[in-house]
């Protein structure tokens, strides 16, 4: 559940770190889901005996997949104004991937909040830092900087 906050309140949260998420596990069937939904069936994702003969030993998620879950990490992370309208996704900034995911291989988002600024009346931008980490790994799946729109 996401941090409520009264609205004055929400900029004092620029350059705050927000925390990290729960962990979450990738198995082949929702990188199997991900290739149906992207149609995006390179071997490396889908074909488990193909894949484990390539240096990465196993099949590996799409750095999409790992992108798209960025938004489903962040909710339980983000403070957000007391009579919030609702919070769209506005955009991404300075995507790298930085590391396969493997099958089997577990996730988390660790938020660090960059900036909070008011776009115009009745709208705030919130630019973040999210870091998705590989449970076990030093290094890090993918970093992005998030831009989540907030409507009050």
């Amino acid at each position: 559940m996401p941090k409520i906050v009264p609205l004055d309140e929400l900029f004092s949260y620029e350059g705050k770190d927000f925390g990290k998420s729960d962990w979450l596990e990738i198995d082949q069937e929702r990188i199997n889901k991900f290739a149906d939904a992207t149609n995006d069936h390179q071997f490396i994702h889908v074909d488990e005996k193909a894949a484990a003969a390539t240096p990465f030993g196993s099949t590996i998620a799409h750095g999409f997949l790992t992108l798209s879950l960025v938004s489903f990490f962040i909710a339980d992370l983000m403070v957000l104004p007391k009579d919030l309208k609702m919070v769209i996704n506005y955009g991404l900034e300075k995507v790298r991937f930085l590391q396969p995911v493997k099958v089997g291989q577990s996730l988390r988002a660790h938020m660090v909040n960059i900036e909070i600024t008011e776009k115009k009346p009745g709208q705030i931008l919130i630019r973040s830092t999210v870091t998705i980490e590989i449970k076990g790994s030093d290094k890090p799946a993918c970093v992005a900087e998030f831009m989540g729109l907030v409507m009050v």
